[in-house]
């Protein structure tokens, strides 16, 4: 019986590898949001002159919004790859990001949330700054869909915070 499962437990454990051609599209989806921010900034300083203050606000939240999806990006990436793929050969790194070091499946969807909760912020934002010529239920969709991000938040916060106590618990006991 251990000749067939010894395999296919590696091979299971192998199958991890399926996600790493997800993280290279995602690398390259940032890669449209390079060219999406630049062409922004390009609308920005050409037209500079020409833009009231409210279309100047509304395209630097523009390329905000971009940035914050970016990091976004790079969260998802680099966490992701590093908590499910493999780990990332970076000790001793100069550029190793700060927070690469404590990350685990439960502080990466918290970081997720906060990051989402900031776009949406981001986008409802530039809902208020152009509420004149945007319909109320609109309005009122984005505002019910930043209130579940905000609660969800809450929620991912206080499960994973619960699952630590959990785990410190069941560590503290063993000794």
């Amino acid at each position: 019986m251990n000749q067939i499962i010894k395999p296919m437990e590696y091979f299971i454990f192998w199958s991890r590898w399926l996600q790493a051609p997800l993280y290279l599209g995602l690398i390259i989806a940032q890669g449209v949001y390079v060219y999406q921010f630049m062409h922004e900034l390009a609308i920005l300083v050409t037209k500079a002159g020409s833009l009231s203050e409210n279309e100047v606000m509304l395209i630097v939240l523009g390329l905000i919004d971009v940035v914050m999806i970016a990091n976004l990006l790079i969260m998802v990436i680099i966490g992701g790859y590093e908590t499910f793929v493999s780990r990332l050969d970076l000790e001793g790194h100069p550029d190793q990001p700060e927070w690469l070091s404590h990350v685990n499946a439960g502080v990466l969807k918290v970081k997720l949330a906060i990051a989402l909760i900031s776009i949406s912020s981001i986008h409802l934002l530039r809902t208020f700054i152009n509420a004149p010529h945007t319909e109320d239920r609109v309005i009122i969709a984005q505002i019910a869909i930043h209130v579940s991000f905000l609660l969800s938040a809450i929620a991912i916060a206080y499960t994973d915070r619960i699952m630590m106590q959990t785990l410190s618990l069941g560590h503290s006991s063993k000794h």
